[in-house]
């Protein structure tokens, strides 16, 4: 083991800073040295590829040979002419040209579409939500201080952003001005498409057909589609809404209250933002909940929200394209006891014709899992008109069962999960994995769900034979989180580390699954990270840890580069659980005078190697 960097802390601040307004201005392709080197590095005593163990700091930490640098923070320019971030001052309208808060998903497009070998490319990013005890000085809970305006400058901090980046000398990326960069906020038009397009529970004031949504909500993972877009995913909308659902609605996906959780009507609602309050505008919370679907090419273009693949919690968007052509997306819905889904398109892919490609997630089957104990599993169809899904039973069309894709999913008998969040599909393979990040709650186990008080979740594997489209799988677990000794976790012979609460997932050219956590318990007091698993041979279920987060973080949206000798990751929310005016993070800037800032960063091997070898 090294010993830490002595640094002074006010040399490292000013040469960041420094550097980030040399990229700024254009320099990028100059620069052959990162932000930041390792600041702790732990070679395997075999040998082999390095395993950090569990960071506590606030810093970021990688492997020896590896770098990282920020590519965008929360407030950073993103549209041409727009300013940095004034914390003191900010609007809806400078924070929808600047980077959004709390990114999460990151999905990379080549530039040209197409290119094997990219020096340029598009970065996707999601902002998830807003936290305003880091956004604003004075931030009071009891919600005085939530002036309409302070509301929309949130909202405008959702949603997306797009970035073009180019390849610098040393191997990583950089954020570079261009023509794609965009950012699409919770103001921002999208069509509603697919069976529930035009539904009466769809249907508001502002827009009496049903077919027009203004923004997306809670976007959390993603994915990029075959053809060039990207699958964004709407979480936990239910937070922004308040008041009592309408006759019709589905009871298992209701408001909350409050985001806050400081009385009802006392969030986005009366007299501030009138859409989220359920008296003014009661069909508002259907338009969110879906899969979106965006072109990160044409700015010009509307994105659209894909109602065929229901609407949940999706947190993920695993696709794959099936041997006969049919393209299937895989989602799991992020709540305790909720279910994993998938969706089979009609149409099939021609990667011929990318237009023909379009709009092939507006018309199939969506199905929902049932697992069974001997370790096999069933796929059920959400039909309208099969099995309980009828007028008898509440679903007088496809368009209701989509809607209320979680009631169809009870009258059918799925099997509840530990809170299935990312899935993603092996390129070596085709097996599917399903991370499952915890469940305090359960007081039941069974056999894919194996313990009782689950806090530290579970990675399943899924093997549906050479058929994506297959009804029928096999299931085992990949690993149980938390630390063998005193948590009953299970990896592969000879784990050089352990993980707990799984959450986002990658695969990289190997088929080695990259896993990062969120939520670990706090009796474990270290940070979350980032790790690659074997899913193959002989280390199949080995653990390594590859970074570290900071403090109060978590590590999401991991996507690796073409090569794979870089990825990308956001570091969502540092310093959670304090304030912008006492902060428990610095994070990226480490700078008295700013609060911790969400931001995407690159990883890279300073030889040009492979990540995670």
């Amino acid at each position: 083991m090294t010993e830490p960097h002595s640094e002074p802390l006010s040399e490292i601040a000013q040469r960041m800073l420094t550097r980030r307004r040399a990229l700024q201005a254009g320099v990028a392709g100059a620069l052959t040295l990162a932000w930041y080197r390792p600041v702790f590095a732990w070679p395997r005593e075999d040998g082999g590829a390095p395993s950090l163990t569990h960071g506590t700091g606030d810093r970021i930490e990688v492997p020896e040979g590896y770098a990282w640098r920020v590519i965008k923070a929360w407030g950073d320019p993103v549209l041409p002419g727009a300013s940095e971030i004034d914390f003191a001052a900010q609007t809806a309208e400078t924070q929808a040209q600047q980077f959004g808060f709390n990114c999460d998903f990151v999905g990379f497009l080549p530039l040209p579409l197409g290119a094997e070998d990219p020096q340029r490319g598009l970065l996707v990013v999601n902002h998830e939500y807003s936290s305003p005890e880091l956004m604003f000085s004075g931030y009071d809970r009891s919600f005085e201080h939530a002036t309409a305006a302070r509301l929309q400058t949130e909202l405008a901090a959702h949603g997306l952003s797009v970035l073009e980046v180019s390849r610098a000398k040393d191997g990583g990326w950089v954020a570079t001005d261009g023509e794609h960069n965009r950012r699409i906020t919770g103001e921002t038009p999208f069509e509603i498409r697919g069976p529930a397009a035009g539904h009466p529970l769809l249907r508001t004031n502002a827009d009496p057909k049903g077919t027009t949504v203004l923004g997306t909500l809670a976007n959390c993972s993603g994915n990029v589609t075959p053809w060039g877009t990207v699958l964004s995913c709407e979480e936990n909308f239910d937070m922004y809404f308040a008041g009592e659902l309408p006759e019709g609605s589905d009871p298992r996906i209701g408001p909350w209250n409050t985001r806050y959780r400081t009385g009802a009507l006392q969030t986005w609602g009366p007299k501030r933002l009138a859409r989220f309050d359920l008296t003014q505008e009661p069909h508002e919370p259907h338009r969110f909940g879906w899969i979106v679907e965006l072109d990160p090419y044409d700015p010009s273009s509307r994105p659209k929200k894909r109602t065929a693949l229901g609407r949940i919690m999706h947190e993920s968007a695993g696709i794959t394209v099936a041997e006969d052509g049919r393209v299937v997306v895989y989602s799991g819905d992020d709540a305790r006891f909720e279910y994993l889904y998938k969706y089979v398109s009609e149409g099939t892919y021609d990667a011929e014709d990318r237009t023909k490609n379009l709009d092939l997630l507006d018309a199939g089957t969506l199905y929902v899992a049932r697992f069974a104990d001997d370790g096999t599993g069933e796929w059920l169809p959400l039909v309208h008109g099969e099995a309980e899904l009828t007028a008898e039973h509440g679903f007088s069309s496809q368009a209701d069962v989509l809607i209320a894709a979680r009631s169809a999913a009870d009258a059918l008998g799925a099997t509840p999960m530990d809170r299935p969040e990312d899935v993603e599909v092996s390129p070596v393979d085709g097996k599917v994995y399903v991370a499952l990040t915890n469940n305090s709650k359960r007081t039941e186990a069974d056999a894919v769900n194996p313990r009782v008080k689950n806090y530290h979740g579970q990675i399943v594997e899924i093997d549906e034979g050479e058929d994506r489209t297959s009804t029928d799988f096999r299931w085992e677990h990949l690993l149980l989180g938390g630390s063998p000794e005193e948590h009953g976790g299970r990896y592969g012979e000879g784990s050089p580390t352990w993980l707990s609460c799984p959450d986002n997932l990658a695969f990289d050219g190997k088929g080695r699954l990259w896993v990062s956590t969120d939520g670990q318990p706090k009796t474990i007091q270290k940070n979350d990270g980032l790790f690659v698993v074997e899913t193959q041979g002989a280390e199949k279920g080995q653990v390594r840890q590859i970074l570290s987060a900071v403090q109060g973080a978590e590590v999401t949206g991991p996507w690796l580069a073409p090569g794979d000798t870089s990825l990308f990751c956001s570091i969502q929310h540092p310093g959670e659980g304090s304030s912008v005016d006492a902060p428990s993070s610095r994070f990226p800037d480490y700078d008295e005078a700013r609060p911790p800032r969400p931001a995407v960063i690159c990883v890279w091997r300073e030889d040009g190697g492979t990540v995670g070898d």
